[in-house]
């Protein structure tokens, strides 16, 4: 089987995220890294906080807290949320790790023995209302481009254009929104990107066909515009150090490389981190050394991430020259919107991950959010949709199936699978259904079209439905017990069924409905076409239980509640 490496964005260190956030990186990556183990690929799932950055210094100094101190707590606090999605990292490291300063000043070494690094001197914006030289995204104003009137000095979100601070209409201190900036002169290390672009070019061109529209499509636009040098340092205290035996000036005065420097490359530190926990067993660059053809490598991240996925890291790792594996796919999200505007962690707009599972268990969330996933264009959140979509997806779909069949059969036939009679045509042409959705299940997941493969989970389950109110055993029973005890044993197959492919997106929802049956052995990690078409996994006398009810119906009275706490619009 083949090797997979997959990560996913790395969540920023300051503030517990929101929905959106966790649909456009980390949860579909999670659904997917579980779809693959379960069918016998080796995955390593890499993920973890980036901590560096004006934003966590900002946080720590409002909290009172040195910024080590924050972010390891910061860091903490965000594992809990992740832990309570199921979320089934392999490793979820920190950027502020040795590793990653060790990886981190190795590549810029390399980078300017090969010539791809040179030392400029900049005019850079300095506010002296917040004494310091201000990092480009808080330096705000109006995008010459597009007219939007909260663009970044790094980039305008709005039309994603790369911007440098000078560039802005009427620019304001984000931190202050003082309009008394200086422009000073600093010294910086700027990563020559145009020397870069034929090498960035010939790469994306080998792959973008293969890409996501949205994800090719930006990436062809920003190489399109030209690529342009950028510094990747920055006056911070905050940082992976520039290394003083190459820049012994720049050192001394405390630079520190920029955030979107150091962070992809913690992909790589991460691993390194995970396989340090366990060096005789574990080697990190068997992932991301010398290796591109033995493994696949998949992306997981918002439109936003993009540029700096699929043109600035790859131009960082072609620049080192050393063989560095490069993504092979970019599987990129648009935005999750809440009621059409934007989820925002600073206006404290929409659902964040820590309410949400003080509201539902995480398999709800899990569900909704991979089904209706942002992939071909915005989608939005409303409370009226989540709603629907649990009472008539998870509630009646699944879970009332579930119940239905196990309740009865204990009541009628006790707490072991009834034996019945042989499968007939009913079966027969169940056996087909499911063995024909199940393949279109699989070939969805393969392809990382998620909203299909849920619309194709969703269909093995209604088909157990169709298939039941057909047999109706509660009626066939009064003049054909062996045949109802046939209906509910074929229907108990189904559930299991159910149990091992739902585990991706339901993972604790699957566990639940697995252990319903005391089926000893069961080492299934996936039932292909074939074995479903036959539904004889669980054979007669096979004890079970009947487990709480799994999902409970949302009723208005929620609604309105839910409502009343987060809004009901995106204002």
């Amino acid at each position: 089987m083949a090797r997979h490496l997959i990560t996913s964005a790395l969540p920023y260190i300051n503030g517990i995220k929101h929905l959106g956030n966790m649909v456009g990186s980390m949860l579909p990556a999670d659904v997917y890294s579980r779809y693959l183990r379960q069918r016998g690929h080796e995955v390593l799932y890499i993920c973890a906080t980036d901590e560096h950055g004006t934003p966590a210094e900002l946080a720590a100094k409002e909290q009172g807290l040195p910024v080590a101190e924050f972010c390891a707590q910061a860091h903490d606090a965000q594992k809990a949320v992740y832990d309570g999605f199921a979320l089934a990292f392999d490793y979820f490291g920190r950027s502020s790790s040795e590793q990653n300063v060790e990886i981190t000043q190795h590549f810029a070494r390399r980078l300017n023995e090969n010539g791809f690094i040179e030392e400029r001197a900049i005019r850079q914006v300095y506010s002296p209302t917040d004494g310091r030289f201000l990092p480009d995204r808080y330096v705000e104003g109006t995008c010459p481009h597009c007219g939007y009137d909260k663009a970044r000095g790094d980039q305008c979100e709005n039309c994603t254009r790369v911007l440098d601070p000078t560039d802005l209409i009427n620019p304001r201190s984000a931190i202050s929104g003082s309009t008394d900036l200086e422009v000073r002169e600093t010294k910086h290390l700027f990563l020559l990107q145009s020397k870069l672009q034929h090498e960035v070019e010939e790469w994306v061109a080998r792959h973008e066909d293969d890409w996501p529209q949205l994800a090719s499509s930006i990436a062809r636009k920003w190489l399109n515009e030209g690529l342009h040098d950028r510094a990747i340092t920055r006056d911070l205290d905050w940082g992976v150090p520039v290394p003083s035996d190459t820049w012994p000036e720049l050192a001394a005065e405390g630079k520190v490389f920029y955030v979107w420097f150091d962070a992809p490359i913690e992909y790589i530190g991460a691993t390194k981190e995970w396989a340090d926990l366990d060096p005789s067993n574990r080697d990190w660059k068997s992932w991301w050394y010398d290796v591109d053809t033995t493994v696949r490598y998949t992306e997981f991240m918002a439109k936003d991430n993009v540029p700096f996925h699929t043109v600035m890291f790859p131009a960082t790792e072609l620049g080192v020259r050393e063989p560095w594996k490069k993504v092979d796919y970019v599987k990129a999200f648009n935005w999750l919107t809440y009621y059409g505007g934007k989820f925002s962690t600073s206006q404290k707009r929409g659902v964040f991950t820590d309410q949400a599972l003080d509201i539902l268990p995480a398999d709800y969330w899990r569900y909704f959010l991979i089904a209706n996933a942002p992939e071909s264009d915005d989608s939005s959140f409303t409370w009226e949709h989540f709603t629907a979509t649990v009472n008539k997806d998870l509630a009646d779909t699944l879970g009332n199936f579930v119940n239905r069949v196990l309740s009865f059969s204990k009541k009628r036939f006790g707490e072991e699978v009834p034996a019945g009679g042989e499968p007939g045509e009913a079966e027969a042409k169940l056996g087909e259904e499911i063995a024909r959705l199940l393949a279109e299940y699989e070939s969805q997941m393969e392809a990382l079209q998620f909203r299909k493969a849920a619309a194709a989970l969703r269909a093995l389950w209604s088909a157990g439905n169709s298939y039941l109110e057909e047999k109706a055993p509660w009626l066939e029973i009064k003049t054909d017990k062996d045949g109802a005890a046939l209906t509910l044993r074929t229907a108990m197959n189904l559930i299991h069924l159910y149990a091992v492919v739902s585990e991706p997106f339901i993972p604790a929802t699957s566990a639940a409905m697995r252990q319903a049956f005391a089926l000893e052995d069961d080492t299934a990690t996936w039932i292909t076409p074939d074995e479903a078409r036959a539904l004889t996994a669980l054979t007669a006398g096979i004890p079970f239980t009947v487990p709480p009810v799994l999902f409970a119906k949302l009723t208005d009275e929620d609604l309105e509640t839910y409502k009343e706490r987060f809004g009901g619009s995106p204002e």
